[in-house]
């Protein structure tokens, strides 16, 4: 269109009716004139959006999951460059090899599960005089530890935190009498409750009294709502005795924790939750059972003796 003072002026009345149909179109909001317009408008250009649309969300989302992984990969890269300070700090004598393959067996235990682990040592243990069983590591608010985080070690469920400050942090330990934890059966999937009892087995009461559970079978955590305080998929213990059921609604079984608590000091405290329920790939292999020997008795046949009727 050639720039004639005619054009102009068609332009300038354009835009005056464009102003004068939005004046009224809010005006008049749902029994606006021109909503039935705004309808017809949605219809015929609504599927042009929505191809647009489908045709730019994939690149927004690679862009949103480039960025996400870097996030990720760098929180990951992150607590590699910790747990490697942390194996430096340990040294290199006797009582650290140790040490450094507790953290080893710590680390391998979180790639299995997938959880995102900030490693720790136990610098101090809860009062002798106290009735709970509670030690402090050396982690606190500033490596972004927060309450109600699953603390584990290489042989499964350690406690969860309770208190945090700058650069330390309480962990109640699982076999602490205030301490419960939701488990699940290896296998089987029956849930159920374990509470500690100080030096004694863990407790676990079932909620189906009619499981059927032996000498020898394995528990996991079964996971809290937004994966605070426990994630799930952490070894618990095995069972060492099973109560006869009585007719009560649940049923008891007591079960020894995998985990030393008198013998605590590499640990570490879970920062990142899997994404999926590692189920029971975390447990350890299941220890071969050992061949009964066989013993076999040979007699050997002694001298035969004489008859007895036969004369000298």
């Amino acid at each position: 269109m050639r720039d004639t003072r005619e054009s102009r002026l068609l332009l300038v009345l354009l835009i005056a009716i464009a102003f004068a149909l939005i004046t009224v179109d809010i005006r008049g909001g749902q029994d606006s004139p021109v909503d039935g317009a705004r309808q017809a408008a949605a219809t015929v250009f609504g599927p042009i959006e929505n191809g647009v649309a489908s045709a730019v969300d994939p690149v927004g989302n690679a862009i949103s999951a480039v960025r996400d992984s870097g996030e990720r990969h760098g929180r990951v890269a992150q607590l590699e460059h910790d747990n490697a300070a942390l194996k430096a700090k340990l040294g290199s004598d006797d009582r650290n090899r140790s040490r450094l393959k507790q953290l080893d067996k710590m680390i391998k235990v979180a790639g299995e599960g997938q959880y995102g682990i900030k490693g720790a040592e136990v610098i101090a243990i809860g009062a002798a005089q106290g009735f709970s069983w509670t030690v402090t590591i050396d982690v606190g608010a500033n490596d972004g530890i927060q309450r109600d985080m699953t603390v584990l070690n290489g042989d499964g469920l350690v406690g969860r935190v309770t208190t945090v400050g700058p650069d330390t942090a309480t962990v109640l330990l699982a076999n602490d009498p205030d301490f419960t934890v939701g488990t699940r059966m290896e296998s089987t999937d029956e849930l159920g409750f374990a509470s500690g009892q100080g030096d004694r087995p863990l407790r676990v009461e079932l909620l189906n009294a009619k499981a059927k559970i032996k000498k020898g079978d394995r528990l996991v955590t079964f996971g809290s709502q937004s994966d605070k305080p426990f994630v799930p998929g952490v070894p618990v213990g095995v069972v060492s005795r099973v109560d006869p059921s009585g007719g009560d609604l649940t049923r008891t079984i007591y079960v020894t924790p995998f985990v030393s608590f008198t013998k605590l000091d590499i640990v570490g405290v879970v920062v990142a939750a899997p994404k999926s329920d590692p189920r029971d790939t975390v447990l350890p292999p299941k220890p071969k059972p050992t061949p009964t020997p066989t013993v076999t008795v040979t007699v050997t046949p002694s001298a035969s003796a004489p008859d007895p009727g036969q004369q000298q």
